[in-house]
C-alpha cells in the first residue's frame, strides 16, 4: 500500500463551471488525487442562476454559509425549495436541478461536496430545462 499525505488546499484562483456558476479552490481528483469526493466552495452573485444541469452518479451536500438560494429541481423542475445561511442540501443523483440567487443585493456563499472527484466530468447540462423557470 502507497503512503497517503494529507494536504491543504489554499483558496486559490477559481473556476467556471459549466453550469455557469463560478468555483472556489477544490478537494478533487485533479488537486490532491481524490477518488471518490469533490468538495468546494461556490459563489452564486446576486439576481444570478445557474444552467439547468444534473449529476449523473454522483449524489451532492451543500452547506449554506451565506445569503439565501432557492433551487427548483425534478424532472421537469416542478418542485422548489429554499435554503439559507446555516442549512443543508442534499440532491440525489441524476435529478434535474437550477439553483438561483433571488436576492437582488447579496451574493449566496456555499460549500459543496460531491461524491464525484472530477466535478465537472458527471455535469449534464440540461439546456431543455432552462426555459422553464
Amino acid at each position: 500500500m502507497s503512503e497517503q499525505s494529507c494536504r491543504v488546499i489554499r483558496a486559490a484562483e477559481g473556476y467556471r463551471g459549466k453550469q455557469g456558476l463560478s468555483y472556489g479552490g477544490a478537494v478533487s481528483a485533479q488537486s490532491v488525487g481524490a477518488r471518490r469526493l469533490c468538495m468546494h466552495r461556490v459563489s452564486i452573485p446576486p439576481g444570478a442562476r445557474a444552467n439547468a444541469h444534473l449529476h449523473e452518479e454522483h449524489e451532492t451536500a451543500i452547506f449554506v454559509l451565506s445569503g439565501e438560494a432557492g433551487m427548483w429541481y425534478g424532472e421537469r423542475l416542478e418542485h422548489h425549495l429554499s435554503a439559507r445561511a446555516g442549512d443543508f442540501v442534499y440532491i440525489p443523483a441524476g435529478v434535474p436541478h437550477l439553483p438561483y440567487n433571488p436576492s437582488l443585493t447579496e451574493p449566496v456563499e456555499a460549500v459543496l461536496a460531491r461524491t464525484d472527484p472530477d466535478e465537472q466530468e458527471s455535469v449534464v447540462l440540461r439546456p431543455d430545462l432552462d426555459g422553464l423557470r
